[in-house]
């Protein structure tokens, strides 16, 4: 059985490549760029949202990691960037999902999206990322109840992570500071803890678990720093 990683060429996909291939499992990343090649991994280089998907056969899982950071004052904000952090967000997972999900029917599959805290907990500048989020998490439920008993599909909506996509926003130790301490556990995330929530909610020992949307956000969206 294969599992298929969107976007895992860097931080919370490329962690969660590391996991399965120690494991022994056998992994595929569709990515458009790529920084590091893990050894026996398969990887195949294209644009999700236009490019054609190739067959995959004896899919196991799918995760979908392409995400965007798109943070302005609404009065900033073009249609095209809602249009653009939709694409990203929801439509390519649409495209994977409509291409392979046979596949993951017949082995009792999962699939796994991501979301932001910023969807559950009102923050200001994030009025696209958050609009298009809140689509992914839309998708999780309907799918999950679509696809029932065959694919279990969940969600995992964390808050800021130190991965490549949020490097801008972390880009000196003052702000690492600042950002940490807006969190209940005045920290943030690091990328191997979200893969190991991918990882676990594709496991056995989450059979079940489904069309949940679960957060890991230092506390942020439900207790007082």
């Amino acid at each position: 059985m294969k599992h298929l990683i969107i976007g895992g060429s860097k931080g919370i996909g490329a962690g969660l490549v590391q996991l399965f291939v120690a494991n022994g499992e056998e992994c595929i990343v569709i990515c458009r760029s790529q920084t590091e090649q893990v050894e026996g991994v398969q990887y195949i280089h294209l644009d999700v949202t236009t490019d054609e998907l190739p067959d995959i056969e004896q899919l196991k899982t799918i995760t979908y990691c392409p995400g965007s950071i798109n943070l302005k004052p609404i009065s900033s904000l073009k249609e095209d960037d809602f249009l653009s952090d939709f694409t990203v967000n929801v439509l390519g997972a649409v495209r994977v999902i409509k291409k392979y999900h046979r596949q993951l029917k017949t082995n009792n599959g999962s699939i796994v999206l991501f979301s932001t805290v910023a969807v559950g907990q009102g923050m200001p500048y994030h009025t696209s990322v958050a609009a298009s989020k809140a689509g992914v998490e839309g998708l999780t439920r309907s799918l999950a109840a679509e696809f029932a008993p065959n694919i279990r599909v969940n969600c995992i909506a964390p808050t800021i992570t130190d991965t490549p996509l949020a490097s801008g926003l972390l880009r000196n130790e003052k702000i690492r500071e600042n950002t940490a301490e807006r969190h209940p556990l005045k920290r943030f995330l690091e990328p191997n803890e979200v893969a190991g929530m991918a990882a676990y909610l594709h496991s056995h020992l989450a059979r079940g678990i489904t069309g949940q949307v679960i957060g890991i956000d230092a506390g942020l969206s439900r207790l007082r720093g």
